[in-house]
C-alpha cells in the first residue's frame, strides 16, 4: 500500500466513523433542504452500481496510473515517450457502454483528466490533450454521445492535481518532490518546497482549473456526476484553500444545478460542500454516519490493485468477491463504482471482460436485490453466511446466500414472511418449522428455508421474500 493510499483510507475511515464535525455555512453555495437533496440524488441512490473508467497516457507504460510519481519520471521524458505515440485505435465508446450495461451498471464516470494532466477532450486551456495526439479525436465527446444513446448516466472525473501544468505547486504528492522531503518535518519540508515553487502563479493555475471545469460542464450537455480528486488539507499537500474549492463548487452548481458531486474538494466542514462520501478500496463496517445521521456514500473499487491498465498486475478479484462488495455496499445503504482500466489501444482487456460478463450474468436475474434496495429494516437479522438487502417500495427482503447450507437454513423473522422464492428462476422456497431428531416439531427456534441439496447454478443464490 502506498503512502498516499494509506492517507486516503485513514481520512475516509475518519470521515465515515460518525464523528461530530462543526459545519459552517458558505455564502457562495446554494441552499438546499434535505428533501430537495434526496430528490436530486434519487436516481443515483436507486441505481447503486456504476462503472469507473481510468484512461490516459499511463495506459502505455501499463504499470499504474501513478507511474510517473512512483518511478520519478521527469516530465520531459514522460511526455516525449508517450504523448506523440498515444493512439487508442481500437476505442469504441459504444462498446464501453455496452459492457457497462451488460454488467448491470447504470452510470459511468470517466477520467477526463488524471493527475498526469493529460486531457481526453479538446480543451482550449492546454495543448496537452488527446486531439493533439495521433488519435486526434475528442474522446469525451464520443463517450458522452454513447452514454446518452445507451441510456447510461454520464459522470466525469476531474483531477485537481496536475503534474504537467507549469504553475502547479510541487507538494509531497508531486513526482518532482525530492525524496528527502518525506523524511523532513513539516517545517523543513515547507521550506524545501517553497524554494521549488518560487515564482509560481497560483491564480493562473486556479483560472486554468476553472476554465477546464467550465468547458466540461458547458460543452457536453447535462452531466450527472462530477468526481473531483483530491484535496488533502494537511501541511505540504495541496488542498481546498489552494484551488479555492468553495468557488469551484459554486461554479459547478451554477453550471449544472442537478449534478451530484463527491467529497474530495476538501469541504467536509461546509454545508452543501459534498453530496456523498467516497471510501476507496475498503469495506465499511456499517452504514456511515456524519454528525449522527446516515449519509449517501459510494465505495470505489478496482478489479485489481491498480486503477489504470496494469499489464502485469495479478491480484485480480474473483466474480464472487466483486459481487460480495456490491451486495455488502447495498446492504449498508451504499453504491459501488467499479473500475476498468482500458488498454493503450482503447479496449477492455480480457480479464476485465471476463469479470464484467460474470457480473452481468448474475445481475440479469438478480438485479431486483440491488436496484432500489438498501439496508434491511430494524428487526431483521441476517442468518450466518448471508447478507440482507431490502426494497422499501415493494416491501421485499432479499437474502443473499454466501455460505450455502445443507438443505436447511434457519432464519429469525419467519413470522414476517408471507412467501419466499429463488430470485434467479422464481421457484418457490418452502418455509417450515424445523424438527427434532425424533421428528417432532421444534418450537424453541424460528422457521427454516428448505433449500435444494445442490446449490443452484448461480454465483450467489438470492432468496426473495415477500413480507407481510
Amino acid at each position: 500500500m502506498t503512502n498516499l493510499r494509506w492517507i486516503l483510507i485513514v481520512l475516509a475511515g475518519a470521515a465515515l466513523a460518525g464523528e461530530k464535525v462543526e459545519v459552517r455555512v458558505s455564502p457562495l453555495l446554494p441552499k438546499e433542504t434535505k428533501v430537495e437533496k434526496q430528490e436530486r440524488m434519487a436516481w443515483w441512490t436507486h441505481d447503486r452500481f456504476g462503472m469507473f473508467i481510468h484512461f490516459g497516457l499511463y495506459a502505455m507504460p501499463a504499470r499504474h496510473e501513478w507511474v510517473r510519481k512512483y518511478e520519478t519520471i521527469p516530465k520531459k521524458v514522460y511526455d516525449e515517450k508517450y504523448f506523440p505515440r498515444f493512439n487508442p485505435d481500437l476505442f469504441d465508446a459504444r462498446e464501453w457502454v455496452r459492457s457497462a450495461k451488460k454488467a448491470g451498471m447504470k452510470y459511468i464516470v470517466l477520467t477526463t483528466k488524471h493527475h498526469e494532466g493529460f486531457c481526453l477532450w479538446d480543451t482550449k486551456a492546454t495543448d496537452y490533450k488527446i486531439t493533439k495526439t495521433p488519435f486526434g479525436r475528442d474522446l469525451v465527446k464520443e463517450f458522452v454521445e454513447a452514454c446518452r444513446e445507451g441510456g447510461i448516466r454520464v459522470g466525469f472525473y476531474f483531477s485537481l492535481i496536475d503534474w504537467h501544468h507549469p504553475e502547479y505547486r510541487i507538494d509531497r504528492n508531486h513526482p518532482e518532490c525530492p525524496k528527502a522531503a518525506y523524511a523532513m518535518n513539516d517545517t523543513e519540508c515547507a521550506a524545501t518546497l517553497a524554494k521549488l515553487n518560487a515564482g509560481k502563479d497560483d491564480d493562473k493555475f486556479r483560472a486554468f482549473i476553472r476554465d477546464q471545469v467550465t468547458e466540461l460542464l458547458t460543452n457536453y450537455g447535462k452531466i450527472d456526476i462530477l468526481f473531483y480528486d483530491f484535496s488533502l488539507n494537511r501541511p505540504n499537500y495541496n488542498g481546498a484553500q489552494y484551488w479555492d474549492s468553495e468557488s469551484l463548487l459554486a461554479l459547478t452548481r451554477k453550471l449544472q444545478p442537478g449534478i451530484i458531486v463527491n467529497d474530495r474538494l476538501g469541504l467536509t466542514d461546509v454545508e452543501g460542500g459534498w453530496d456523498m462520501k467516497t471510501p476507496e478500496q475498503i469495506s465499511v463496517p456499517a452504514w456511515p454516519e456524519f454528525n449522527g445521521e446516515r449519509i449517501a456514500w459510494e465505495t470505489c473499487q478496482t478489479f485489481s490493485g491498480s486503477w489504470g491498465y496494469y499489464r502485469d498486475e495479478a491480484t485480480w478479484k474473483s466474480p464472487a468477491q466483486l459481487l460480495g462488495i456490491l451486495i455488502d455496499s447495498c446492504s449498508k445503504g451504499g453504491n459501488l463504482l467499479l473500475n476498468v482500466g482500458p488498454t493503450a489501444r482503447g479496449e477492455f482487456d480480457q480479464r476485465a471482460v471476463n469479470r464484467l460478463d460474470a457480473l452481468g450474468a448474475w445481475m440479469r436475474v438478480n438485479n431486483r436485490s440491488i436496484y432500489g434496495c438498501t439496508a434491511a429494516p430494524e428487526g431483521f437479522t441476517a442468518p450466518k453466511g448471508t447478507t440482507l438487502t431490502y426494497n422499501p417500495k415493494t416491501n421485499r427482503l432479499y437474502l443473499h446466500i454466501f455460505e450455502y447450507p445443507v438443505k436447511v437454513l434457519p432464519f429469525p423473522f419467519a413470522d414476517k414472511v408471507a412467501y419466499a422464492q429463488f430470485l434467479h428462476d422464481g421457484s418457490e422456497v418452502k418455509i417450515a418449522q424445523p424438527r427434532h431428531v425424533s421428528g417432532t416439531v421444534r418450537t424453541d427456534v424460528d422457521a427454516s428455508l428448505h433449500l435444494p441439496v445442490l446449490k443452484p447454478d448461480v454465483e450467489i443464490p438470492v432468496v426473495e421474500m415477500y413480507l407481510k
